[in-house]
Protein backbone atom coordinates (compact mmCIF):
# COMPACT_ATOMS: atom_id res chain seq x y z
CA UNK A 1 0.00 0.00 0.00
CA UNK A 2 2.80 2.40 0.96
CA UNK A 3 4.65 1.55 -2.23
CA UNK A 4 1.54 2.31 -4.28
CA UNK A 5 1.10 5.62 -2.44
CA UNK A 6 4.67 6.61 -3.26
CA UNK A 7 4.21 6.11 -6.97
CA UNK A 8 1.04 8.22 -6.81
CA UNK A 9 2.86 11.03 -5.00
CA UNK A 10 5.84 11.19 -7.35
CA UNK A 11 4.02 12.48 -10.46
CA UNK A 12 1.93 14.84 -8.32
CA UNK A 13 5.02 16.36 -6.76
CA UNK A 14 6.77 16.67 -10.09
CA UNK A 15 3.68 18.25 -11.62
CA UNK A 16 3.33 20.89 -8.92
CA UNK A 17 7.05 21.52 -8.91
CA UNK A 18 7.08 22.57 -12.55
CA UNK A 19 6.01 26.07 -13.55
CA UNK A 20 2.61 25.88 -15.17
CA UNK A 21 0.19 28.10 -16.96
CA UNK A 22 -3.41 26.99 -16.96
CA UNK A 23 -4.60 26.74 -20.54
CA UNK A 24 -8.22 27.34 -21.34
CA UNK A 25 -9.88 24.46 -23.12
CA UNK A 26 -10.52 25.63 -26.68
CA UNK A 27 -13.45 24.66 -28.82
CA UNK A 28 -12.30 22.20 -31.50
CA UNK A 29 -12.65 23.63 -35.00
CA UNK A 30 -11.75 22.25 -38.39
CA UNK A 31 -8.46 24.12 -38.29
CA UNK A 32 -7.54 21.74 -35.50
CA UNK A 33 -7.99 18.63 -37.65
CA UNK A 34 -5.35 16.51 -39.35
CA UNK A 35 -6.76 14.33 -42.14
CA UNK A 36 -5.67 10.83 -43.18
CA UNK A 37 -7.09 9.80 -46.56
CA UNK A 38 -7.87 6.14 -47.23
CA UNK A 39 -8.68 4.40 -50.46
CA UNK A 40 -10.88 1.72 -48.90
CA UNK A 41 -10.07 -1.06 -51.35
CA UNK A 42 -6.29 -0.65 -51.07
CA UNK A 43 -5.90 -0.15 -47.32
CA UNK A 44 -6.58 -3.31 -45.33
CA UNK A 45 -8.52 -6.52 -46.08
CA UNK A 46 -9.82 -8.09 -42.86
CA UNK A 47 -13.21 -9.47 -43.90
CA UNK A 48 -12.46 -12.24 -46.38
CA UNK A 49 -16.07 -13.42 -46.33
CA UNK A 50 -17.09 -10.60 -48.68
CA UNK A 51 -14.19 -10.95 -51.13
CA UNK A 52 -15.50 -11.41 -54.66
CA UNK A 53 -13.73 -10.84 -57.97
CA UNK A 54 -10.66 -9.87 -55.96
CA UNK A 55 -7.23 -9.87 -57.64
CA UNK A 56 -4.70 -8.26 -55.32
CA UNK A 57 -1.99 -8.15 -58.00
CA UNK A 58 -4.14 -6.50 -60.69
CA UNK A 59 -3.98 -2.66 -60.58
CA UNK A 60 -7.47 -2.20 -62.05
CA UNK A 61 -9.29 -4.80 -59.95
CA UNK A 62 -10.59 -4.90 -56.40
CA UNK A 63 -7.90 -5.86 -53.88
CA UNK A 64 -10.24 -6.63 -51.00
CA UNK A 65 -9.90 -3.68 -48.61
CA UNK A 66 -12.99 -3.21 -46.46
CA UNK A 67 -14.62 -1.38 -43.53
CA UNK A 68 -13.50 -4.06 -41.08
CA UNK A 69 -9.91 -3.55 -42.18
CA UNK A 70 -10.18 0.15 -41.34
CA UNK A 71 -11.84 -0.55 -37.99
CA UNK A 72 -8.93 -2.82 -37.09
CA UNK A 73 -6.45 -0.04 -37.92
CA UNK A 74 -8.15 2.90 -36.19
CA UNK A 75 -5.60 2.85 -33.35
CA UNK A 76 -2.78 2.80 -35.91
CA UNK A 77 -4.19 5.98 -37.47
CA UNK A 78 -5.00 7.71 -34.18
CA UNK A 79 -1.59 6.90 -32.69
CA UNK A 80 0.04 8.87 -35.53
CA UNK A 81 -1.94 11.90 -34.38
CA UNK A 82 -4.63 11.99 -37.07
CA UNK A 83 -7.96 13.35 -35.90
CA UNK A 84 -10.00 12.70 -39.06
CA UNK A 85 -10.18 9.92 -41.62
CA UNK A 86 -11.37 10.65 -45.15
CA UNK A 87 -12.62 7.59 -47.03
CA UNK A 88 -12.91 7.17 -50.77
CA UNK A 89 -16.50 6.83 -51.99
CA UNK A 90 -18.53 4.20 -50.15
CA UNK A 91 -21.32 4.20 -52.77
CA UNK A 92 -22.16 1.21 -54.95
CA UNK A 93 -19.96 1.34 -58.05
CA UNK A 94 -19.97 -0.35 -61.43
CA UNK A 95 -17.77 -3.41 -61.98
CA UNK A 96 -14.13 -2.82 -61.01
CA UNK A 97 -14.97 0.60 -59.61
CA UNK A 98 -12.57 0.09 -56.69
CA UNK A 99 -11.61 3.79 -56.80
CA UNK A 100 -15.20 4.99 -56.23
CA UNK A 101 -15.47 7.13 -59.37
CA UNK A 102 -17.99 4.98 -61.26
CA UNK A 103 -21.07 5.55 -59.12
CA UNK A 104 -23.93 3.17 -59.82
CA UNK A 105 -26.17 3.94 -56.85
CA UNK A 106 -25.63 6.91 -54.53
CA UNK A 107 -27.90 5.42 -51.89
CA UNK A 108 -26.38 1.94 -51.52
CA UNK A 109 -23.12 0.73 -49.93
CA UNK A 110 -20.53 -0.89 -52.19
CA UNK A 111 -20.76 -4.62 -51.36
CA UNK A 112 -17.00 -5.13 -51.68
CA UNK A 113 -16.49 -2.94 -48.60
CA UNK A 114 -19.12 -4.39 -46.28
CA UNK A 115 -22.64 -3.63 -45.10
CA UNK A 116 -24.37 -0.44 -44.01
CA UNK A 117 -24.26 -1.78 -40.44
CA UNK A 118 -20.50 -2.33 -40.67
CA UNK A 119 -20.00 1.22 -41.96
CA UNK A 120 -22.06 2.57 -39.05
CA UNK A 121 -19.85 0.55 -36.71
CA UNK A 122 -16.78 2.14 -38.29
CA UNK A 123 -18.16 5.66 -37.79
CA UNK A 124 -19.24 4.88 -34.23
CA UNK A 125 -15.87 3.42 -33.23
CA UNK A 126 -14.03 6.34 -34.82
CA UNK A 127 -16.20 8.76 -32.83
CA UNK A 128 -15.47 6.88 -29.61
CA UNK A 129 -11.79 7.52 -30.32
CA UNK A 130 -12.59 11.22 -30.85
CA UNK A 131 -11.95 10.94 -34.59
CA UNK A 132 -14.15 12.37 -37.34
CA UNK A 133 -15.13 10.60 -40.55
CA UNK A 134 -15.43 12.18 -44.01
CA UNK A 135 -16.40 10.40 -47.22
CA UNK A 136 -15.91 11.33 -50.87
CA UNK A 137 -19.04 12.60 -52.61
CA UNK A 138 -18.92 13.21 -56.36
CA UNK A 139 -21.95 15.22 -57.44
CA UNK A 140 -20.56 15.87 -60.92
CA UNK A 141 -21.10 12.58 -62.72
CA UNK A 142 -22.05 8.90 -62.55
CA UNK A 143 -20.44 5.73 -63.91
CA UNK A 144 -20.17 5.26 -67.70
CA UNK A 145 -22.88 2.57 -67.78
CA UNK A 146 -25.32 3.99 -65.25
CA UNK A 147 -28.93 2.70 -65.58
CA UNK A 148 -30.23 6.28 -65.74
CA UNK A 149 -28.66 6.63 -69.19
CA UNK A 150 -31.20 4.14 -70.55
CA UNK A 151 -34.15 5.68 -68.72
CA UNK A 152 -36.09 8.02 -71.09
CA UNK A 153 -37.63 9.80 -68.11
CA UNK A 154 -34.16 10.82 -66.94
CA UNK A 155 -32.83 12.06 -70.26
CA UNK A 156 -32.82 15.63 -68.95
CA UNK A 157 -30.80 14.53 -65.90
CA UNK A 158 -27.66 14.72 -68.07
CA UNK A 159 -25.92 17.35 -70.15
CA UNK A 160 -25.33 16.58 -73.84
CA UNK A 161 -22.23 14.46 -74.32
CA UNK A 162 -20.39 16.88 -76.61
CA UNK A 163 -20.11 20.20 -74.83
CA UNK A 164 -17.20 22.56 -74.33
CA UNK A 165 -18.52 24.42 -71.28
CA UNK A 166 -16.62 23.46 -68.13
CA UNK A 167 -19.73 23.05 -66.00
CA UNK A 168 -21.68 21.02 -68.56
CA UNK A 169 -19.01 18.88 -70.22
CA UNK A 170 -18.42 15.16 -69.77
CA UNK A 171 -15.16 15.12 -67.82
CA UNK A 172 -13.00 12.13 -68.79
CA UNK A 173 -15.98 10.67 -70.63
CA UNK A 174 -18.21 10.33 -67.56
CA UNK A 175 -21.94 11.16 -67.95
CA UNK A 176 -22.30 14.69 -66.61
CA UNK A 177 -25.25 15.37 -64.30
CA UNK A 178 -27.41 18.44 -64.95
CA UNK A 179 -27.45 19.95 -61.47
CA UNK A 180 -29.57 22.88 -62.69
CA UNK A 181 -32.42 20.38 -63.11
CA UNK A 182 -34.51 20.63 -59.88
CA UNK A 183 -35.00 16.85 -59.82
CA UNK A 184 -31.25 16.23 -59.97
CA UNK A 185 -30.56 18.90 -57.38
CA UNK A 186 -33.15 17.50 -54.99
CA UNK A 187 -31.92 13.94 -55.49
CA UNK A 188 -28.31 14.85 -54.70
CA UNK A 189 -29.19 16.97 -51.67
CA UNK A 190 -31.62 14.36 -50.34
CA UNK A 191 -28.99 11.66 -50.80
CA UNK A 192 -26.28 13.69 -49.06
CA UNK A 193 -28.71 14.39 -46.22
CA UNK A 194 -29.64 10.70 -45.94
CA UNK A 195 -26.06 9.62 -45.26
CA UNK A 196 -25.64 12.26 -42.55
CA UNK A 197 -28.82 11.28 -40.76
CA UNK A 198 -28.34 7.54 -41.24
CA UNK A 199 -24.66 7.19 -40.35
CA UNK A 200 -23.68 10.41 -38.46
CA UNK A 201 -20.69 11.10 -40.71
CA UNK A 202 -18.91 14.42 -40.16
CA UNK A 203 -18.26 15.71 -43.65
CA UNK A 204 -17.81 15.27 -47.39
CA UNK A 205 -14.83 15.72 -49.62
CA UNK A 206 -16.50 17.09 -52.74
CA UNK A 207 -14.86 16.05 -56.00
CA UNK A 208 -14.67 18.12 -59.20
CA UNK A 209 -16.22 21.19 -57.61
CA UNK A 210 -15.31 23.54 -60.46
CA UNK A 211 -17.28 21.37 -62.91
CA UNK A 212 -20.54 21.99 -61.03
CA UNK A 213 -22.48 25.32 -61.06
CA UNK A 214 -21.90 27.55 -58.03
CA UNK A 215 -25.66 27.99 -57.58
CA UNK A 216 -26.03 24.26 -56.98
CA UNK A 217 -23.20 24.17 -54.45
CA UNK A 218 -24.68 27.11 -52.57
CA UNK A 219 -27.97 25.27 -52.18
CA UNK A 220 -26.18 22.00 -51.41
CA UNK A 221 -23.88 23.40 -48.72
CA UNK A 222 -26.52 25.53 -47.00
CA UNK A 223 -28.95 22.57 -46.90
CA UNK A 224 -26.40 20.25 -45.29
CA UNK A 225 -25.34 22.84 -42.72
CA UNK A 226 -28.98 23.00 -41.63
CA UNK A 227 -28.91 19.25 -41.03
CA UNK A 228 -25.64 19.34 -39.07
CA UNK A 229 -24.25 22.81 -38.44
CA UNK A 230 -20.64 21.72 -37.92
CA UNK A 231 -20.68 19.41 -40.96
CA UNK A 232 -17.38 19.80 -42.83
CA UNK A 233 -17.30 20.40 -46.59
CA UNK A 234 -13.93 20.07 -48.27
CA UNK A 235 -13.76 21.18 -51.91
CA UNK A 236 -11.36 19.39 -54.25
CA UNK A 237 -10.65 22.35 -56.52
CA UNK A 238 -8.22 21.64 -59.36
CA UNK A 239 -8.14 25.06 -61.00
CA UNK A 240 -7.89 28.65 -59.81
CA UNK A 241 -11.58 29.48 -59.68
CA UNK A 242 -12.43 32.40 -57.42
CA UNK A 243 -16.15 32.21 -58.17
CA UNK A 244 -16.49 28.69 -56.77
CA UNK A 245 -15.06 29.90 -53.46
CA UNK A 246 -18.43 31.54 -52.84
CA UNK A 247 -20.05 28.11 -52.79
CA UNK A 248 -20.11 27.81 -49.00
CA UNK A 249 -17.48 25.11 -48.51
CA UNK A 250 -15.23 25.27 -45.45
CA UNK A 251 -11.86 24.88 -47.13
CA UNK A 252 -10.36 23.91 -50.48
CA UNK A 253 -7.49 21.89 -51.86
CA UNK A 254 -5.02 24.17 -53.59
CA UNK A 255 -3.25 22.43 -56.45
CA UNK A 256 -1.14 25.48 -57.31
CA UNK A 257 0.44 25.43 -53.84
CA UNK A 258 0.87 21.66 -54.14
CA UNK A 259 2.93 22.19 -57.29
CA UNK A 260 5.17 24.69 -55.50
CA UNK A 261 5.67 22.35 -52.53
CA UNK A 262 6.59 19.42 -54.73
CA UNK A 263 9.16 21.48 -56.59
CA UNK A 264 10.59 22.80 -53.32
CA UNK A 265 10.93 19.51 -51.43
CA UNK A 266 11.54 16.70 -53.91
CA UNK A 267 15.28 17.37 -53.68
CA UNK A 268 17.57 19.55 -51.52
CA UNK A 269 18.82 23.07 -52.31
CA UNK A 270 15.50 24.20 -53.76
CA UNK A 271 13.95 27.56 -52.84
CA UNK A 272 10.58 27.65 -51.08
CA UNK A 273 8.38 30.56 -52.12
CA UNK A 274 5.67 31.47 -49.62
CA UNK A 275 3.46 34.13 -51.17
CA UNK A 276 0.03 33.16 -49.86
CA UNK A 277 -0.75 31.99 -46.33
CA UNK A 278 -4.50 31.65 -46.79
CA UNK A 279 -5.71 28.54 -44.92
CA UNK A 280 -6.14 25.70 -47.41
CA UNK A 281 -5.89 21.92 -47.42
CA UNK A 282 -2.16 21.29 -47.56
CA UNK A 283 -1.16 18.08 -49.32
CA UNK A 284 1.77 16.50 -51.14
CA UNK A 285 -0.26 13.95 -53.12
CA UNK A 286 -3.74 12.48 -53.42
CA UNK A 287 -5.74 10.07 -55.57
CA UNK A 288 -5.46 12.28 -58.67
CA UNK A 289 -1.67 12.37 -59.06
CA UNK A 290 1.49 10.32 -58.87
CA UNK A 291 3.05 9.86 -55.46
CA UNK A 292 5.43 12.51 -54.11
CA UNK A 293 7.83 9.66 -53.35
CA UNK A 294 8.17 9.05 -57.11
CA UNK A 295 9.58 12.55 -57.64
CA UNK A 296 12.47 11.83 -55.29
CA UNK A 297 13.38 8.28 -56.24
CA UNK A 298 13.49 9.20 -59.93
CA UNK A 299 16.51 11.38 -59.15
CA UNK A 300 17.97 8.87 -56.67
CA UNK A 301 17.01 10.86 -53.58
CA UNK A 302 16.10 9.04 -50.37
CA UNK A 303 12.39 9.84 -49.86
CA UNK A 304 12.56 9.80 -46.03
CA UNK A 305 14.21 13.22 -45.52
CA UNK A 306 12.11 14.65 -48.36
CA UNK A 307 8.90 13.58 -46.62
CA UNK A 308 10.02 14.80 -43.19
CA UNK A 309 10.68 18.34 -44.40
CA UNK A 310 7.53 18.49 -46.53
CA UNK A 311 5.32 17.21 -43.72
CA UNK A 312 6.87 19.64 -41.25
CA UNK A 313 5.80 22.44 -43.55
CA UNK A 314 2.27 21.04 -43.98
CA UNK A 315 1.80 20.59 -40.24
CA UNK A 316 3.02 24.07 -39.29
CA UNK A 317 1.48 26.41 -41.89
CA UNK A 318 -2.11 27.74 -42.04
CA UNK A 319 -4.68 25.19 -43.10
CA UNK A 320 -5.52 21.54 -42.68
CA UNK A 321 -2.82 18.87 -43.22
CA UNK A 322 -4.03 16.13 -45.57
CA UNK A 323 -1.96 12.94 -45.75
CA UNK A 324 -2.62 10.29 -48.40
CA UNK A 325 -2.54 6.72 -47.05
CA UNK A 326 0.92 5.19 -47.42
CA UNK A 327 2.76 8.51 -47.20
CA UNK A 328 3.85 7.48 -43.69
CA UNK A 329 5.87 4.66 -45.28
CA UNK A 330 6.91 6.71 -48.35
CA UNK A 331 4.77 4.50 -50.60
CA UNK A 332 5.78 4.81 -54.26
CA UNK A 333 3.47 5.03 -57.25
CA UNK A 334 3.10 6.60 -60.68
CA UNK A 335 -0.04 7.95 -62.33
CA UNK A 336 -3.44 6.34 -61.68
CA UNK A 337 -3.91 3.48 -60.91
CA UNK A 338 -0.29 2.95 -59.86
CA UNK A 339 -0.66 5.61 -57.16
CA UNK A 340 -3.26 3.40 -55.46
CA UNK A 341 -0.95 0.58 -54.47
CA UNK A 342 -1.66 -1.80 -51.62
CA UNK A 343 -0.83 -0.47 -48.16
CA UNK A 344 2.00 -2.28 -46.36
CA UNK A 345 2.01 -2.31 -42.56
CA UNK A 346 5.28 -4.28 -42.26
CA UNK A 347 7.76 -1.55 -43.07
CA UNK A 348 10.26 0.73 -41.36
CA UNK A 349 8.63 2.91 -38.68
CA UNK A 350 11.04 5.88 -38.71
CA UNK A 351 8.80 8.16 -40.78
CA UNK A 352 5.74 7.05 -38.80
CA UNK A 353 7.50 8.11 -35.59
CA UNK A 354 8.35 11.49 -37.12
CA UNK A 355 4.75 12.11 -38.20
CA UNK A 356 3.65 11.19 -34.69
CA UNK A 357 6.07 13.74 -33.22
CA UNK A 358 5.04 16.69 -35.41
CA UNK A 359 1.36 15.84 -34.94
CA UNK A 360 1.85 15.94 -31.18
CA UNK A 361 3.58 19.32 -31.35
CA UNK A 362 0.83 20.67 -33.62
CA UNK A 363 -1.86 19.63 -31.16
CA UNK A 364 0.04 21.14 -28.22
CA UNK A 365 0.47 24.56 -29.86
CA UNK A 366 -2.65 26.47 -30.96
CA UNK A 367 -0.36 28.90 -32.78
CA UNK A 368 0.50 26.18 -35.32
CA UNK A 369 -3.17 25.58 -36.05
CA UNK A 370 -4.73 29.01 -35.85
CA UNK A 371 -1.96 31.56 -35.67
CA UNK A 372 -0.97 34.33 -38.05
CA UNK A 373 2.10 33.52 -40.11
CA UNK A 374 5.13 35.68 -40.88
CA UNK A 375 8.22 34.63 -42.83
CA UNK A 376 11.38 35.66 -40.95
CA UNK A 377 13.98 34.26 -43.34
CA UNK A 378 13.89 32.60 -46.75
CA UNK A 379 16.94 32.02 -48.87
CA UNK A 380 17.64 29.09 -51.16
CA UNK A 381 16.47 26.02 -49.22
CA UNK A 382 16.55 27.56 -45.74
CA UNK A 383 13.27 28.92 -44.39
CA UNK A 384 12.28 30.30 -40.99
CA UNK A 385 8.79 31.53 -40.13
CA UNK A 386 6.76 32.25 -37.04
CA UNK A 387 3.15 31.60 -36.05
CA UNK A 388 1.43 33.71 -33.38
CA UNK A 389 -1.86 33.17 -31.60
CA UNK A 390 -3.16 34.67 -28.33
CA UNK A 391 0.33 35.56 -27.17
CA UNK A 392 1.83 32.18 -28.03
CA UNK A 393 4.68 32.33 -30.55
CA UNK A 394 6.12 29.31 -32.33
CA UNK A 395 9.01 29.40 -34.78
CA UNK A 396 9.62 26.83 -37.50
CA UNK A 397 12.99 26.35 -39.20
CA UNK A 398 13.37 24.09 -42.24
CA UNK A 399 16.81 23.45 -43.71
CA UNK A 400 16.37 21.87 -47.11
CA UNK A 401 20.06 22.26 -47.91
CA UNK A 402 22.94 19.83 -48.22
CA UNK A 403 24.94 21.80 -45.64
CA UNK A 404 24.25 23.07 -42.13
CA UNK A 405 22.78 26.56 -42.04
CA UNK A 406 22.99 29.43 -39.55
CA UNK A 407 20.33 32.14 -39.42
CA UNK A 408 20.20 35.21 -37.18
CA UNK A 409 16.79 36.57 -36.16
CA UNK A 410 16.74 40.02 -34.55
CA UNK A 411 14.67 41.22 -31.60
CA UNK A 412 12.63 43.35 -34.00
CA UNK A 413 11.12 40.07 -35.24
CA UNK A 414 11.13 38.06 -32.01
CA UNK A 415 10.77 39.43 -28.48
CA UNK A 416 14.13 39.91 -26.82
CA UNK A 417 15.50 38.26 -23.68
CA UNK A 418 13.69 34.96 -24.23
CA UNK A 419 14.62 31.55 -25.57
CA UNK A 420 13.54 29.25 -28.38
CA UNK A 421 12.92 25.75 -27.05
CA UNK A 422 13.20 23.03 -29.67
CA UNK A 423 10.29 20.59 -29.52
CA UNK A 424 11.51 17.95 -31.98
CA UNK A 425 14.99 17.67 -30.50
CA UNK A 426 16.98 19.27 -27.66
CA UNK A 427 17.71 22.52 -29.49
CA UNK A 428 17.76 25.57 -27.24
CA UNK A 429 18.42 29.04 -28.62
CA UNK A 430 18.71 31.90 -26.11
CA UNK A 431 18.67 35.52 -27.19
CA UNK A 432 22.07 37.17 -27.02
CA UNK A 433 22.66 40.86 -27.63
CA UNK A 434 19.15 41.17 -29.02
CA UNK A 435 19.52 38.30 -31.52
CA UNK A 436 18.63 34.63 -31.86
CA UNK A 437 21.23 32.48 -33.64
CA UNK A 438 19.58 29.39 -35.11
CA UNK A 439 21.86 26.62 -36.39
CA UNK A 440 20.33 23.65 -38.14
CA UNK A 441 21.93 20.53 -39.61
CA UNK A 442 21.44 19.62 -43.27
CA UNK A 443 18.01 18.35 -44.29
CA UNK A 444 16.62 18.88 -40.79
CA UNK A 445 13.69 20.82 -39.37
CA UNK A 446 12.87 22.15 -35.92
CA UNK A 447 9.80 23.62 -34.26
CA UNK A 448 10.53 26.07 -31.45
CA UNK A 449 8.37 27.62 -28.77
CA UNK A 450 9.31 31.16 -27.72
CA UNK A 451 9.41 31.11 -23.92
CA UNK A 452 10.89 32.81 -20.88
CA UNK A 453 14.53 32.02 -20.24
CA UNK A 454 14.99 29.08 -17.93
CA UNK A 455 17.01 29.36 -14.73
CA UNK A 456 16.96 27.62 -11.38
CA UNK A 457 13.49 26.17 -10.88
CA UNK A 458 13.15 26.42 -7.10
CA UNK A 459 9.70 24.74 -6.88
CA UNK A 460 10.99 21.85 -8.97
CA UNK A 461 14.10 21.48 -6.82
CA UNK A 462 11.99 21.47 -3.65
CA UNK A 463 9.61 18.90 -5.12
CA UNK A 464 12.50 16.68 -6.21
CA UNK A 465 14.03 16.89 -2.75
CA UNK A 466 10.66 15.96 -1.27
CA UNK A 467 10.46 12.90 -3.49
CA UNK A 468 13.98 11.92 -2.44
CA UNK A 469 13.06 12.23 1.27
CA UNK A 470 9.93 10.13 0.74
CA UNK A 471 11.97 7.50 -1.08
CA UNK A 472 14.52 7.29 1.77
CA UNK A 473 11.67 7.03 4.26
CA UNK A 474 10.11 4.25 2.20
CA UNK A 475 13.38 2.29 2.20
CA UNK A 476 13.66 2.78 5.97
CA UNK A 477 10.14 1.37 6.49
CA UNK A 478 10.94 -1.61 4.30
CA UNK A 479 14.11 -2.29 6.28
CA UNK A 480 12.24 -2.15 9.61
CA UNK A 481 9.54 -4.46 8.27
CA UNK A 482 12.19 -6.94 7.12
CA UNK A 483 13.55 -7.15 10.68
Amino acid sequence: MKKRLLFILIPLLLFYGLPSKAAEKEVRTWQDETIYYINIDRFNNNDFSIDQDVEATAPNKYHGGDFQGIIDRLDYIKDMGFTTINLSSIFDNEDNGYHGNWTKDFQTIEEHFGSLEKFKELVNKAHKKDMKVLIDFNANHVGPNHPWLKDPEKKDWFHPEHNTNLETSWVDGFPDLAQENPDVQNYLIDTATYWIEETDIDGYRLENVEYVPVAFWQEFTSSLKEVKKDFYLLGDLHSENETIKDAGMDVYFDYSINKELREAFFQPDQPLTIDDVTPVVGFMDNNHMHRFTRDSIEINQHPGPRWKLALTYLYTTPGVPFVFYGSEIALDGGEEPDNLRQMDFRTDKELIEYITSIASVRQQLPSLRKGDMEVLYAKDGMTVYKREYNGEVSVVAINNMTKSQAVTISSSELEDNKELRGLLSDNLVRSKDGEYHIILDREEAEIYLLAEKTGLNIPFIVATAGVFVLFIGFLFLLKRKAR
